[in-house]
């Protein structure tokens, strides 16, 4: 009995390791079905990001350019305003309500003139700012010096736009300055509202990008409105002008039928004097006049 258990365990030992040592079969292809598949989607993630590099290098290239365009020289950044006024005005205007860098009477050339009837006249646009005292100010905040000398340039900048830009009888009574930057916008307007004031008083309004698309929408649609009456009142003339020669044409034409009618008249008296003449005539013919 001992000898059938031992056997019996040997032949269950036996099964098990026969079962531990059995190895699963495996599908070469599809693994390597798998392997491209995979270096596939890897080879894509790569070119992916490879890309993504490639462009945050191009926008690392434009921030640092725009950096320089701000901080640099004084000369970029006067090309770089005046190229956004110039996107600006040339998106909303008529072509012909606009000039850039146009000389004016007195010699002196503005960034941008919005050519307007007289009266308000041409509207002047300047592009410059003092953005070197504006940087040492925001350098350093608590440099009351830096502080009063940025708005001391300004005032001198409006001082100055007032001066060559605001000419009595030749363009409007107000000028333009325009500033590139929202944030120095918005900082002139919350920290400076006495310089903004003087601005004012100068008849010299301080505008954004946003706050300068609003006021040539505005002029745009007054134009229009100027452009509609000037055609409108043409229209009225001319009706007038119609209505005049209809006028003596109606005149003219009732003195030709005034004409008809007595030539008709004067016809029908003839008709009648031949009617009566005809009898008489042929009573004549028949007399005997005593002629042999």
């Amino acid at each position: 009995m001992t000898t059938y258990i031992f056997v019996l365990l040997f032949i269950i030992i036996a099964l098990l390791l026969t079962l531990l040592m059995r190895r699963p079969t495996v599908d070469i292809s599809a693994l390597r079905e798998d392997n491209a598949r995979l270096r596939e989607r890897l080879a894509e993630r790569l070119g992916a990001l490879s890309q993504n590099a490639i462009e945050l290098k191009n926008i690392s290239g434009d921030i640092a350019n725009f950096k320089n365009i701000l901080m640099g020289n004084k000369q970029a950044r006067g090309t770089f305003g005046e190229r956004q006024l110039e996107d600006l005005v040339a998106d909303i205007m008529p072509p012909d309500s606009y000039a850039f860098q146009s000389v004016l009477e007195t010699g002196v050339r503005p960034d941008c003139i919005i050519r307007l009837p007289y009266p308000p006249g041409d509207m002047i646009i300047d592009s410059k700012f003092p953005l070197e005292s504006y940087n040492r100010m925001m350098a350093d905040n608590t440099d009351g010096i830096a502080r009063k000398q940025f708005e001391l340039d300004v005032r001198k900048h409006i001082d100055a736009i007032g001066e060559k830009y605001i000419i009595p009888g030749r363009t409007a009574e107000s000028a333009m300055m325009f500033i590139a930057s929202e944030s120095i916008f918005e900082t002139l307007h919350r920290e400076f509202p006495t310089t903004i004031d003087y601005a004012a008083r100068k008849r010299v309004f301080i505008v954004s990008p946003s706050t300068l698309w609003a006021t040539l929408n505005t002029i745009r649609a007054v134009l229009s409105d100027i452009k509609i009456k000037r055609v409108a009142a043409q229209i009225k003339k001319e009706l007038d002008m119609l209505l005049t020669d209809l006028t003596r044409l109606s005149d003219r034409a009732a003195r030709v039928q005034q004409h008809f009618a007595q030539a008709q008249t004067d016809i029908e008296q003839l008709q009648t004097s031949v009617g009566k003449i005809a009898p008489r005539a042929e009573k004549l013919r028949g007399m005997d006049f005593g002629e042999d």
